[in-house]
Order: structure tokens, then C-alpha cells, then sequence
């Protein structure tokens, strides 16, 4: 499954990925407005071996799947929104 990502001009260390390159349609019109302007980095396969730096592919992939897009926070936001496991 191919991924777009892109980062957050607005919120620090913050990346949406997207199913479909510039398909900015399927993020939720409040969660737009406070990423602001989004800027492409990289298109990405996310293969079941693909390691990713600070999310799990699976779950990426799951969402864009579901979903269509996937939000990775900052490290320390991450963990305060995280689920409890």
C-alpha cells in the first residue's frame, strides 16, 4: 500500500499520512484548521516489513484503509493521547 506524507506547518513534528497524494478531502475539516498549510515529504510503500520511525505500519496502514488518512503526534503528545494498553 502506497502512503503520502506530509507534515505540518503549523504543529511541530506532526505528520498526516494520506492514501491518495494531495487527497486532503478526507481529513475532517476541524483537524485541517488546526494543521494548517501541509507540506509533501515523502511517498512511502508500507509493506508488512516496513519499519516506520515513530508509528507502527500495521496501524497506518489500518487507517488509511478505514479512515483514508493517519495523524503521527509529536513523541510526548503521543503518549498523552495514546490509549491505555
Amino acid at each position: 500500500m502506497q502512503a503520502y506524507v506530509y507534515k505540518s506547518l503549523r504543529k511541530a513534528d506532526t505528520y498526516v499520512f494520506l492514501s491518495a497524494r494531495d487527497d486532503f478531502a478526507r481529513l475532517p475539516d476541524p483537524v485541517r484548521e488546526q494543521l494548517g498549510s501541509l507540506q509533501f515529504v515523502l511517498e512511502v510503500e508500507l509493506s508488512e516489513q516496513r519499519k516506520l520511525a515513530r508509528a507502527d505500519a500495521t496501524t497506518v496502514r489500518e487507517h488509511l484503509q478505514s479512515r483514508g488518512f493517519h495523524i503521527q503526534f509529536p513523541p510526548t503528545l503521543a503518549s498523552a493521547v495514546a490509549p491505555d494498553a
